[in-house]
């Protein structure tokens, strides 16, 4: 068997089983403190767009040298190391465990806690201001940030090993970190995360699509298919769109709607129709969606792998 789906398959398998622990060392936290000492130094003054664009694609190429020249200095100690190495960065690279996780705690904190335990704990895993949330917008929030985040954290990482193995993947995370820490429009960010922002949405333009077809594969929801149709593009991000109005279709709910993104407005459209109540139990439903996703991206590659040797 091709060593990259035995890394591929053992990275899977340890994140379903361990996840990431919080305090164990991080390839996204060195990328994060990059961005951050790389923001801080270049943030200031004229010509800002073209300063946040060096950055970005200084840190991208530099991910992916890096991860590129230890794969072949790993194969040239010997292939075990490769394997060892690959593996681990496969099992960095994916975000599923974790982000069921953390979704089931905002839904088991809202149950046993009350509306407030819910609100400081669904700020662990969202951006917007948790503070004035009811019940049923929190439980919203969670689904709409666990089917947004089977595409960036677990199918786009899997879509760029498959072109590209580990540096793809590890170049795709740092875009995606990037994204996540300077591309806001605010007025600190407008001018200098608006490159990277733009690079995550075209990152981000076809695997998001293929959550929304995989989420519906799993589940052979009908619904699901028109309302990737009816309501995909209609988001204001070009790709969150299409796995959230997958998933609204599936669990035929309501998604979207005004919220608060660091103290400001924002009006995001509608997804769906059927205003009706969150149940408790749908976080289970919704956790075996994204089991069944990634899964089934795992077999897919697979399969692209035998087929290529």
């Amino acid at each position: 068997m091709d060593l990259s789906i035995i890394a591929l398959l053992i990275g899977y398998v340890l994140d379903l089983l361990i996840g990431d622990p919080d305090d164990w060392p991080h390839p996204i936290r060195v990328f994060g403190n990059a961005i951050y000492t790389g923001e801080k130094r270049l943030n200031a003054g004229k010509h800002r767009f073209w300063k946040g664009l060096g950055m970005s694609l200084m840190l991208c190429l530099l991910v992916f040298a890096f991860f590129t020249l230890m794969n072949q200095l790993l194969s040239g100690i010997h292939i075990s190391l490769w394997l060892v190495f690959n593996s681990l960065m496969v099992w960095y690279g994916l975000a599923n465990h974790n982000l069921i996780r953390e979704g089931k705690n905002v839904f088991k904190a809202l149950k046993e806690g009350g509306t407030e335990a819910g609100r400081k704990q669904l700020s662990r895993i969202v951006g917007r201001d948790t503070s004035t949330l009811s019940p049923q917008q929190i439980r919203i929030a969670v689904l709409e940030t666990m089917s947004e985040n089977l595409s960036d954290g677990v199918i786009t990482p899997l879509f760029y090993y498959a072109i590209a193995g580990v540096p793809g993947m590890m170049t795709y995370k740092m875009i995606n970190t990037l994204d996540s820490m300077i591309g806001y429009r605010s007025d600190r960010y407008e001018q200098f995360g608006k490159f990277a922002a733009r690079l995550d949405d075209v990152a981000n333009f076809i695997p998001a699509r293929l959550t929304a077809l995989l989420m519906i594969l799993v589940t052979f929801s009908k619904r699901g298919i028109s309302f990737v149709f009816r309501y995909g593009n209609q988001h204001k991000s070009p790709n969150s769109g299409y796995p959230e109005a997958a998933l609204a279709g599936i669990l035929d709910c309501r998604f979207g709607g005004p919220n608060r993104y660091q103290g400001t407005l924002v009006e995001k459209p509608y997804i769906g129709t059927n205003d009706r109540t969150i149940r408790d139990e749908e976080i289970k439903v919704v956790s075996r969606i994204n089991h069944l996703s990634c899964l089934l991206m795992i077999v897919l590659l697979v399969f692209l792998y035998a087929v290529r040797h």
